[in-house]
């Protein structure tokens, strides 16, 4: 197999966070105080390369709502400064009247390949991001996300299961659009009414043609690097949408609360049948995110 791409990860300064400043804010994944704090690219790398790791994939990490360029030329900056190959997943705000002039800016910067807005909403405040429940069906969401396919960008797909209906309907109406779901759906909800309804809202999602499934964040829910969970997830999501549509991420260092990168790629290694690994672990990546080779 060639190198691994970590098709999630963030870099930040703890001064460009809103929510790493100032009294500590409920997170989806609980208490953080140890990475409350700077977590420059030397450090990713000193993680990740040992494993094999060759690509990035850079994803938003909420900089301030009106920052997403300089959230960009930061992660620029810091694959120049470390000649680490680096794509960039960034933020625009696909709720306004007209999205292209945040577009615009965005596809200045050779290294943006896609948009994260994220539209996760849940009954539990502490899991809740998003202002609504329904924002895929929003009209203006719609059709902000629709004009991604205009600059080739994809919409990396954030949502509860109670949400898929409705992501579903937005993939259907963006066809030129690929769409990673985050996260493998985001399981919360481990009893089995709650996986049988993950299971029906990942189905629909796969029916989509345009959308893949991004492995990453596993441990979320758990705070633990749980090797029969990862194994589950992993083994429903292949089947629903194979490995060609299946890309790994290590969403560090949000996992670095619970695990080291290799402790969580080596549960990943083991969940995915070898003859998967390619495609889980570089191919799938390098087509969604239109990745050269080194």
């Amino acid at each position: 197999m060639t190198g691994i791409i970590d098709s999630h990860f963030h870099i930040w300064r703890q001064a460009d966070l809103p929510w790493l400043l100032g009294p500590m804010q409920p997170r989806i994944f609980g208490p953080y105080e140890p990475i409350r704090r700077d977590y420059p690219v030397t450090e990713y790398l000193a993680e990740c390369r040992p494993e094999g790791v060759t690509q990035a994939v850079y994803v938003q990490a909420n900089w301030a709502a009106d920052r997403a360029s300089d959230e960009v030329e930061f992660v620029s900056r810091a694959s120049e400064d470390s000649g680490f190959p680096i794509a960039i997943v960034a933020h625009a705000d696909m709720l306004a009247e007209d999205a292209r002039p945040q577009l615009d800016a965005l596809a200045r910067n050779p290294r943006v390949r896609g948009v994260r807005m994220q539209l996760h909403w849940h009954e539990n405040p502490l899991y809740r991001f998003a202002s609504g429940p329904d924002l895929a069906r929003d009209p203006r969401l719609q059709a902000n996300v629709a004009r991604l396919g205009d600059y080739g960008f994809s919409f990396d797909l954030q949502v509860f299961a109670g949400q898929m209906p409705g992501a579903a309907e937005l993939a259907r109406l963006s066809t030129d659009v690929t769409f990673v779901l985050q996260h493998a759906g985001m399981l919360e909800d481990l009893s089995m009414a709650g996986i049988d309804a993950w299971r029906d809202g990942m189905a629909l999602l796969a029916a989509q043609p345009n959308i893949v499934c991004k492995l990453s964040g596993l441990g979320t829910f758990l705070r633990a690097n749980d090797s029969g969970h990862i194994r589950f997830v992993i083994a429903e999501t292949l089947a629903l949408f194979g490995a060609g549509r299946c890309l790994f991420g290590s969403n560090f260092p949000i996992e670095k609360l619970w695990t080291s990168y290799s402790g969580l790629l080596a549960a990943h290694r083991a969940a995915v049948p070898a003859g998967f690994h390619d495609a889980v672990f570089n191919s799938t990546a390098r087509r969604v995110y239109r990745l050269r080779d080194n």
